[in-house]
């Protein structure tokens, strides 16, 4: 088993815990609460999908391919064509249903997306009774089976998240069921009960945030600044969302998929559906950015006290600026990729360009990457300046550093020599780096803060025993 080489960051001083315990505990109560009142209730609305078509699982044993015969002359006075193949027949062994273990013959699958099968692949078989005659019934083969390459998948997933990030992937991976689970039972049931997408998905959004940045990072105060920036960043998607839905006069029926969803489900809200998607949409992302600001700014001010409040969000917000210019491409793509078949759709249209760029269905896509993207740049200079608030309160309340008052001036360390007076540290025994160069090479191997004149808290005062103190010498106490 390895060590986890995180550095831990330094104690948080009790007021500044206290003012923050009083301001995430009241939110996270808030959002328990909603979550209690929204919770989806029994005896919702039905929706009547028919009976369910029996499936059965099955193995090729045998595939038989043969010319296709030919169609009949069509109606607008074409001549006789062949049917689209292939043709021919498929034996399967039954593996499950009354059939069990007896060879069924079954046509070869046609069609748009249908499974092309060849001996010994596991498929889906699905039984068709004919409604004339009950006693009559046929199998065809519906798919292959992809349970055990899933599972194969996930197994593989799991292991190598926790070979990399050891007790941290183990965090990481029930962060993944917890998000899971409060999708499962919270969101989509409420959303199908009928409730409002919007004040659900908010509301589940707060709770998988509190859950998987905690679980996956810890109860600190970084951690925490961290969840006060994604929910600030959360609360603005969601009004940017319906300000920019409004003004498009988005419907929420830009799809395919809306729409056949308002033919089974004509309670669901489409528009607040396409809201609720933006807002959870953009938690991944937001959770990265703000996660990674906070630990910045933390970082930051370990490796040189020194540096003000201004100066901490200065130095993490250049970091942020250069996140930021990747993660909108990141954006972009996520939802390019996803949507490929609407794309190569839209070149094959012979509308003008203005005329398809504002139609619903892509303009649905473009209000989408641009709230997601105003959300994630408004999500930098709020957490990075609640962070730099945090953790300059948090030094000023432990106490002046080590470092002397020209900490954060950047002038030189200075060192007293034997004969009186005070010189720059550097450049002692002849102008050279050496002490420097020591006290960075101490910093990386050790994560210590020996570097930049700015010594150990731990160091000991007192040179070691077996070695004699030179007074004025520069060196550094291990």
């Amino acid at each position: 088993m390895g060590a986890d080489h995180n550095r831990p960051a330094p104690p948080t001083p009790p007021g500044v815990r206290r003012v923050l315990v009083a301001t995430v505990v009241p939110l996270f109560v808030i959002t328990v609460i909603a979550a209690v009142v929204l919770w989806p209730r029994a005896g919702g609305p039905e929706v009547d999908g028919g009976s369910p078509v029996p499936r059965y699982h099955g193995t090729v044993t045998r595939v038989v391919t043969e010319e296709c015969p030919p169609q009949p002359e069509t109606p607008e006075g074409g001549g006789p064509g062949v049917a689209d193949g292939p043709c021919g027949t498929v034996t399967v062994r039954v593996e499950q249903g009354p059939d069990a273990g007896r060879q069924v013959e079954t046509p070869v699958p046609t069609g748009p997306g249908a499974p092309t099968v060849a001996v010994d692949d596991r498929i889906v078989l699905v039984k068709l009774t004919d409604p004339a005659d009950p006693t009559a019934s046929a199998y065809n083969i519906a798919e292959h089976q992809r349970g055990a390459p899933l599972i194969w998948l996930a197994v593989v997933f799991a292991l190598a998240i926790v070979a990399f990030g050891r007790w941290r992937g183990v965090a990481a991976l029930a962060g993944l069921a917890a998000t899971f689970a409060i999708l499962l039972t919270f969101v989509l049931p409420g959303i199908g009960a009928g409730g409002s997408p919007l004040p659900i998905a908010v509301v589940g959004s707060a709770l998988i945030m509190f859950v998987v940045l905690y679980l996956t990072h810890g109860v600190t105060a970084q951690t925490s600044v961290a969840v006060l920036g994604t929910l600030g960043s959360l609360v603005l998607t969601g009004l940017l969302g319906t300000l920019a839905t409004a003004a498009t006069h988005l419907t929420g029926y830009g799809s395919e998929d809306a729409t056949t969803l308002s033919m089974f489900r004509g309670d669901v809200d489409l528009h607040g559906l396409l809201l609720a998607g933006i807002i959870i949409g953009s938690l991944g992302v937001l959770d990265d950015v703000t996660v990674t600001q906070a630990a910045t700014v933390t970082e930051l001010a370990h490796a040189n006290p020194g540096l003000s409040r201004l100066q901490l969000y200065r130095a993490a917000t250049r970091v942020g600026r250069a996140h930021i210019a990747s993660t909108v491409n990141t954006i972009v793509l996520a939802y390019a990729g996803a949507s490929l078949p609407l794309l190569l759709l839209l070149t094959a249209d012979s509308r003008p360009v203005t005329e398809i760029l504002t139609s619903e269905f892509l303009a649905q896509e473009i209000v989408r990457s641009a709230v997601a993207t105003l959300g994630l740049i408004a999500a930098v200079p709020l957490t990075t300046g609640l962070a730099a608030v945090v953790t300059a309160a948090g030094r000023t309340a432990a106490g002046p550093t080590t470092a002397g008052p020209t900490a954060g001036h950047g002038a030189a360390p200075r060192t007293r020599q034997a004969g009186g007076g005070d010189v720059p540290a550097a450049r002692t025994h002849g102008g050279g780096r050496r002490t420097a160069d020591r006290g960075l090479a101490l910093e990386a191997l050790g994560g210590g803060r020996a570097a930049e004149g700015f010594p150990d808290d731990h160091a000991p005062t007192h040179p070691p025993a077996g070695r004699p103190h030179r007074e004025g010498g520069t060196e550094t106490a291990w």
